[in-house]
């Protein structure tokens, strides 16, 4: 049975949208798959929107097979330099071996925030061969602890100016049911 659920999208300023909010509501990894560095740069407002939200999403984009970067095709572009700014994690995948290690980087990257990976896949190493090895088991790490004390003083200094805190708050803390008091 499947574990992945494909949604076809026209734009890429949709497709990111759609997966920075699928990774917000869910908490889980959102992927998407961008043509080349023109539909990556259609995408990079909602990949920008999603790091500073921290949320977990997985950007690959497929791009000119290798042996053909060199002509400088009309869509040829500096993915890693145009990704850069907007992920934690940047990658170009040397060849069809690399592809499953290189899927394995990206998905862990995308669990450490502020979550936003981009994976660059040449045409000729989507179109290789390799050998087909299964993912290994993706162990989450323990959220960090709360010093208890600092929640305490935070606490006091906000009862002490009753009607002049303001907070900001974001990721779960922004829910609904994190906002009651």
């Amino acid at each position: 049975k499947p574990r992945m659920r494909c949604v076809l999208g026209l734009f890429e300023g949709v497709v990111t949208g759609a997966a920075d909010g699928y990774a917000r509501m869910t908490d889980r990894p959102a992927a998407t798959l961008l043509h080349t560095g023109p539909g990556l740069a259609n995408g990079l407002a909602n990949m920008h929107n999603a790091r500073r939200a921290r949320s977990s999403m997985i950007n690959i984009v497929g791009d000119h097979a290798s042996y053909h970067l060199p002509l400088d095709a009309p869509l040829t572009s500096d993915i890693g330099g145009l990704a850069a700014p907007m992920s934690n994690w940047v990658r170009r995948i040397e060849g069809p071996a690399d592809v499953q290690p290189a899927t394995e980087a990206a998905f862990r990257a995308s669990l450490t925030p502020p979550g936003v990976t981009t994976l660059i896949l040449p045409a000729d190493a989507a179109w290789g061969e390799a050998d087909a090895v299964s993912l290994g088991k993706v162990v989450l790490s323990p959220p960090p602890v709360v010093d208890v004390d600092a929640v305490r003083q935070v606490a006091a200094a906000i009862r002490s100016a009753p009607g002049r805190v303001g907070m900001i708050v974001r990721g779960r803390a922004a829910r609904a049911d994190a906002l009651e008091i």
